[in-house]
């Protein structure tokens, strides 16, 4: 019995738990930071940046002090897995920014697919194509990434259900005429909410 109370319960319990935790932190927020730089928020990469070093440095300098302990080195590996995926799973539930949903349809689904698309709110642009078993209309239909389930549920309904792929956009807006143009001027998300 007297093996219970020997046994280094901070060493290899509570310094590895601690150490994984805040290597899933750092690494959560590092995936998190690496996907809001490619989406252009600037005033909140900088503040992900300095909190997740912060807790990089903390959780280092834990297991450097512990490098004969393999909990230490295991829960150092194990949080930066487990923080791969978490920080996904945060972006996949943030859905942030927009997306391009090219669709290829038969050209006797134009006018039903376009009507029902349009519908529900979303703009659609469509051009007629020739694919490899003939006539083909292409349509662009751009929506918010919270949005896109409602687009595929839409494109579900049609048989055959039409190909499509989504592409992530980086920045979505209009410019002005050129009659119209004034320096600073240019049309972003914000402005094109306001019309």
């Amino acid at each position: 019995m007297d093996y219970i109370y020997l046994f280094d319960y901070v060493s290899w319990v509570i310094i590895p738990a601690l150490i994984f935790i805040a290597k899933l932190t750092d690494v959560s927020m590092a995936t998190l930071r690496h996907i809001l730089i490619y989406r252009g928020m600037k005033k909140t990469v900088p503040i992900l940046a300095f909190i997740e070093i912060t807790i990089w440095l903390v959780a280092i300098t834990q297991v450097m002090e512990n490098l004969t302990n393999i909990a230490s080195i295991l829960a150092w590996s194990g949080g930066f897995s487990a923080g791969t995926y978490v920080g996904m799973w945060i972006e996949e539930k943030l859905a942030l920014g927009y997306v391009l949903i090219r669709v290829i349809a038969q050209s006797n689904d134009e006018e039903q697919l376009r009507s029902r698309i349009s519908g529900d709110g979303f703009g659609v642009t469509s051009v007629d194509a020739d694919g490899l078993k003939g006539k083909v209309n292409v349509f662009l239909v751009i929506s918010k990434r919270k949005r896109l389930k409602s687009v595929l549920a839409i494109l579900s309904e049609f048989e055959p259900t039409p190909f499509y792929t989504i592409e992530d956009l980086r920045n979505v807006g209009t410019t002005p005429p050129i009659a119209n143009w004034i320096p600073g001027a240019f049309s972003t998300e914000e402005n094109l909410k306001k019309r």
